[in-house]
Order: structure tokens, then C-alpha cells, then sequence
């Protein structure tokens, strides 16, 4: 069974849904960045009071900082993990590759929920959170295409990728994932 896992996929895919279902599965700890940022924040750490002050003077927290506080949480004992969102670009993908090396825990397996963008808008609008327009939705679908999309060919490079249909209900997609993570 893989126990260091990935989550990609654009914004409403359902990662995290995904992700917290297999976490509560197997125990694995589940590392969404905004989670774990709110949780140091929160927590009143060394790292949170850096980040609680770095987003009110309205700045993106550095990639360093993210990656610090995702080192702190993957060295902590954990019978697997997840990462949920992140890394978000190429070199932050690079960055983790280097920690997980480090820290002897490779990524096992790079689950991308593949949805059509149509889909999603429908999917994200139906949510019916006040930030969600479509023209926001349409703008973060346009981020994530420029940023994140180059990492599927970078974790396919390293026979790493899992295509997963997210077009689908959620006790199939589920089951795809779990069947896909046995060896």
C-alpha cells in the first residue's frame, strides 16, 4: 500500500474531499497548506505569527516558509500522508522533492483529478460560496491551467502520475483511488 501521496487537480476537483475520505481511511495525515498555514496561525507558533503577519500586509507567504512548515509536519510521526494542494508550481515540486529525499519519505504516487473545466464551473458555482462568480472561478481555472498544470507532465516524467476521472460519483472515484494505491 502507498502511503506518501499527492492531490492535484484545479480548484473544485475534489481533493480535498478525497483526500480528508482517505486520511480518515488509513490514518494518514492530511496536509492542505491553507489548513495547515490557519492551524500555525491559530496555534500562535513561531512560523504562525511569521505567516499571520505576512498575510496582513496582504503579501503570498513565501514558498521557503510553506515548505518549512510542511517539513515540520511530514517529520512528525505519521503512518502516511497526504498533500493536498500543494506543491502548487515547478519549483515548489522541486523543493519538496529535495525534502522528502532528505527526510526519506518519497512521494509514492501523484493522484490528478482530471475534470472538465465546464464541469467544474458548474460544480464550483453550485457551492455557492460568495467568492465564487464565474468570472472568479474562470480566473482561479486560468491560474491553476498556467501554474499547477505543468506538474502533471513533471510527475508523469517520474512514472509518478495516477489519471483519476473526477467526473464521476464520489464513492467511484474513491474506489479508483484506493484501488490505484495497492502496489
Amino acid at each position: 500500500m502507498r502511503k506518501h501521496l499527492l492531490f492535484l487537480g484545479a480548484p473544485g476537483a475534489g481533493k480535498g474531499t478525497q483526500a480528508k475520505l482517505l486520511s480518515q481511511t488509513y490514518s494518514y495525515l492530511h496536509l492542505s497548506t491553507g489548513e495547515l498555514l490557519r492551524k500555525e496561525i491559530e496555534m500562535n507558533t513561531t512560523l504562525g505569527i511569521q505567516v499571520k503577519d505576512i498575510i496582513n500586509s496582504g503579501e503570498l507567504v513565501s514558498d521557503e516558509l510553506v515548505l518549512k512548515i510542511v517539513r515540520h509536519n511530514l517529520v512528525k510521526d505519521n503512518k502516511g500522508w497526504i498533500l493536498d494542494g500543494y506543491p502548487r508550481n515547478l519549483s515548489q515540486a522541486s523543493s519538496l522533492n529535495e525534502v522528502l529525499t532528505e527526510i526519506n519519505q518519497p512521494l509514492e504516487v501523484v493522484f490528478y483529478l482530471d475534470i472538465p473545466e465546464e464541469v467544474l464551473i458548474k460544480r464550483l458555482l453550485l457551492r455557492g460560496r460568495k467568492d465564487d462568480t464565474e468570472e472568479t472561478i474562470r480566473t482561479r481555472v486560468d491560474i491553476y491551467k498556467k501554474t499547477t498544470e505543468p506538474l502533471i507532465q513533471y510527475f508523469k516524467d517520474l512514472s509518478l502520475l495516477e489519471y483519476i476521472d473526477a467526473d464521476r460519483d464520489l464513492k467511484t472515484i474513491s474506489s479508483d483511488i484506493k484501488q490505484k494505491m495497492a502496489w
